[in-house]
């Protein structure tokens, strides 16, 4: 059997506060593991920081590797730098998708190798997600896509862990965090697609299409991390002009250009536009809904407080 080396891509830029604890938590586990651990290999690629992310980190943990972007890789151009260094560098023959604002559980690491070792080379493996702020609450078990209603959804979002998200289970797509992947499957699908989806939808675009090419995509509830979303993407903070912003942002998951490439890609009914359209009629009428709220004093909680 082949020996396992896998390669943990965290892209970056700033928020060094988050990559400190990141870094801490993974190398806390490595220090556990013993031997294990000489199995895998962190890589940052810090995007343009300017907060002394490089510095902290070669001041900290000098066995990371620091790649370097110039701000514009964004996180599909950073995951694809990391993937093609880890595989033509590191020797690497999987690598594991990474956020900054994740932790993970003290055995995630020991369990992930057995579950690698047990698997064919045809599955891509996702992790359980909870929120940071609400450690028992999922944020997503992987996500589904039905490409006739349009339905996009992550499994089990909102929902307090229970019996029946101890299964594994099959899924259309994955997040980019918590995500390993072969090098086999680039090897026939391709990179993530940087042009088109240089922030969000990259992940869900590349595992999907993965599931497409008959890859099986599969959440072992095992893997266990948690997500701390109180700084991911741009808000609108109840401001108009930020509303307008967050429909052509890169770092808004309300980009509305992202969204339609997605379902134009993989549509296979005019219907399938539908839920396209109440996603942005909900996020738009919610906005001036708790914009007149406001008006009145009455301000809309928080939920990563």
């Amino acid at each position: 059997m082949e020996e396992i080396k896998t390669a943990i891509l965290i892209p970056v830029h700033n928020r060094l506060s988050f990559t400190s604890k990141c870094l801490s938590n993974l190398f806390d586990i490595f220090t556990s593991m013993g031997e294990l651990s000489s199995k895998f290999r962190i890589v940052v690629i810090d995007d343009g920081s300017d907060d002394g992310t490089k510095e902290w980190i070669i001041n900290n943990y000098p066995k990371t590797v620091i790649l370097e972007g110039d701000g514009k890789l964004w996180w599909s151009g950073g995951i694809n730098k990391g993937i093609k260094y880890a595989f033509d560098e590191l020797g690497c023959n999987y690598v594991l998708w990474w956020n900054n604002d994740i932790l993970c559980a003290s055995d995630y690491l020991s369990t992930l190798l057995t579950i690698i070792g047990q698997s064919n080379s045809n599955t891509i493996i996702g992790s359980k997600i909870f929120y940071a702020n609400m450690p028992d609450k999922i944020w997503s078990m992987g996500g589904i896509f039905n490409t006739r209603s349009g339905l996009k959804y992550t499994i089990g979002t909102g929902e307090i862990d229970s019996e029946k998200f101890n299964q594994i289970i099959e899924v259309d797509w994955l997040p980019g965090m918590g995500t390993v992947i072969g090098k086999s499957v680039f090897e026939e699908i391709g990179f993530v697609n940087e042009t088109d989806f240089p922030q969000y939808h990259g992940d869900s675009d590349f595992t999907f299409r993965a599931k497409l090419a008959g890859y099986n995509i599969k959440v072992f509830p095992q893997l266990r991390i948690w997500n701390d979303k109180s700084n991911s993407g741009l808000q609108h903070y109840n401001n108009l002009r930020m509303l307008f912003r967050s429909f052509y942002d890169v770092r808004s998951n309300y980009h509305l250009g992202k969204d339609f490439r997605f379902y134009r890609k993989y549509a296979t009914s005019p219907f399938a536009f539908k839920p396209l359209f109440l996603k942005y009629s909900f996020y738009i009428g919610g906005f001036f809904k708790w914009r007149i709220l406001s008006w009145i004093g009455i301000e809309k909680e928080n939920q990563f407080n």
